[in-house]
């Protein structure tokens, strides 16, 4: 059998490293190809590596037919749950799969309902509402998502997020490792060219730039109003000293009112971001 190579099905799946290509062509040329290569009729749907480093050095392997898909989908969901299951893949690339996994069951179930409409317009009114327990039940939410690809549902959010807004310089970072996935994500929030100069000034500059996105948020927060002295509601105020504070002791007052606004700005920071990740759970 002429083995075919989708280019489609060969790019769906995050590519190996530098570092995870030799180790794989050390292990078949020390022990051979010991996992059957998984086809579909004649078309490679799993070990697409394995198949290149064997054709390159002659090594045999054996194959074995899938026999249970129906479409490409049904093929690009296997591949997806079988990556998913595998304990070497990063957590950026389980939450890309599993919003992958996501998209094609959303599209599922449209096709679905379109289908059951179609076939009820046929033989009811139009204007009859679609038999809700004749379409399939399919987890899309994020909370299904999330635990499909054993993350957090705020995790997820944020993958999105640099799916949608982060440049391919800023998506490979995170997928190599220079940024994490919550850096990465406050990083995409800024312009494509920012980005880029970013990512260029490696992993410091990186830091960097999200440390001074999340301080331009924190400081354009209002401040909440200080409690008022007791004084100021009736009580007896201090008594002033007899001699003028010294400079040292006007900057240790000062230190000490910085450090009582910086706790409290922290802890209204630790507030918000609770709240945002019950809202994104709650959506």
């Amino acid at each position: 059998m002429q083995i075919q190579i989708n280019d489609m099905l060969r790019a769906y799946i995050e590519p190996l490293t530098e570092a995870e290509h030799e180790a794989l062509e050390r292990s078949l040329l020390a022990e051979g190809c010991r996992d059957a290569l998984v086809l579909w009729g004649d078309v490679l749907v799993d070990g697409h590596n394995r198949y290149a480093i064997c054709q390159q050095h002659g090594i045999p392997f054996k194959v074995v037919q899938n026999e249970r898909f129906q479409s490409m989908e049904d093929v690009m969901l296997w591949m997806i749950d079988n990556h998913l299951g595998r304990r070497s893949v990063s957590d950026f690339q389980r939450g890309v799969l599993a919003l992958r996994k996501k998209d094609i069951l959303a599209k599922r179930i449209e096709e679905d309902a379109a289908r059951i409409k179609a076939e009820d317009a046929a033989i009811t009114p139009p204007d009859s509402d679609i038999d809700a327990a004749a379409v399939p039940k399919v987890r899309t939410s994020r909370e299904d998502i999330a635990r499909a690809a054993r993350l957090s549902s705020n995790t997820i959010s944020q993958i999105e997020k640099i799916q949608k807004t982060a440049t391919p310089e800023l998506v490979e970072a995170v997928r190599t490792g220079t940024i994490s996935i919550n850096a990465a994500a406050t990083v995409a929030t800024l312009p494509a060219e920012e980005q880029v100069n970013a990512v260029a000034g490696g992993k410091k500059s990186l830091q960097q730039a999200a440390k001074e996105v999340r301080e331009q948020r924190a400081a354009s927060r209002p401040v909440k109003p200080a409690k008022p002295a007791p004084w100021e509601d009736g009580g007896e105020p201090p008594s002033q000293p007899d001699q003028p504070l010294t400079e040292v002791e006007h900057l240790r007052a000062e230190v000490a009112e910085l450090k009582a606004k910086n706790a409290a700005l922290r802890a209204e920071n630790a507030e918000l971001r609770e709240r945002i990740d019950q809202l994104v759970d709650a959506s």
